[in-house]
């Protein structure tokens, strides 16, 4: 497990800082678990939380119950809150789910597909090779997930969206215990081919390319933990 959040005691946040509400604070969290800033094991301290988004306990109990509901975080009886850290057989569990739910939601997309989303699909795309050009591999990391929640969003199955949203914040803490050194666990060109497959309303290869996609990654898992960084849970909220 990773040890607690680093806090520099001279940190401070202005007084009349304004109060994130519930959800954005949700976002921050979830956003900075795909950014790979907070790994499995880090303990999110519920004062510090408080203060530097400005808001109660009471909201920031309500924030860790929700993440906590959705499997990204674990609350611990008089310990606190903290990132998930996934077994092996939960990180197999995860992929096994997500090989049921994808190529499938692939292929609905094949039906539906707009003009519109193809070209929004191929910006995101551009944006992860951007993100790759720049090597920021934090950038590279969230926009590869949210690839997949965008194709849940496209399908306007809201049951999918939620669901794509917890698997894929849960894939990213597996990929940060399990990953191999310097081994890209979503590379580029399977997501270009999955929009190619998908604005040519081809559903068996859109349904195939998504699946060995989801296996390609779960390939590159070397199933040894690996020790995560400290976060710096001020920097979440500025």
């Amino acid at each position: 497990m990773c040890p607690p959040a680093s806090l520099s005691p001279s940190s401070t946040v202005a007084a009349d800082k304004t109060a994130f509400s519930n959800d954005e604070i949700y976002r921050r969290l979830q956003k900075a678990v795909l950014e790979r800033r907070l790994g499995p094991g880090a303990r999110l301290v519920e004062d510090r939380l408080a203060e530097v988004s400005g808001v109660s306990r009471t909201k920031i109990r309500e924030v860790l119950g929700r993440l906590a509901h959705e499997g990204l975080v674990t609350l611990v009886p008089n310990r606190g809150a903290f990132i998930a850290s996934p077994s092996v057989e939960q990180a197999r569990d995860v992929f096994v789910t997500r090989r049921l739910v994808e190529p499938e939601m692939a292929r609905m997309l094949c039906a539906s597909a707009t003009p519109v989303q193809i070209r929004a699909l191929r910006r995101h795309v551009k944006q992860e090779e951007e993100a790759r050009v720049k090597d920021d591999r934090p950038a590279i990391i969230r926009l590869s997930g949210e690839f997949h929640i965008l194709i849940a969003q496209m399908t306007g199955n809201e049951i999918l969206l939620r669901l794509m949203r917890e698997l894929t914040s849960l894939t990213c803490l597996v990929i940060t215990l399990y990953d191999k050194p310097n081994t890209p666990a979503c590379p580029h060109h399977e997501h270009a081919d999955l929009i190619n497959a998908i604005e040519a309303r081809d559903a068996v290869r859109a349904s195939s390319t998504m699946s060995e996609h989801l296996s390609h990654i779960e390939n590159t898992l070397d199933l040894s933990a690996s020790p995560a960084e400290m976060p710096d849970i001020e920097a979440i909220f500025l």
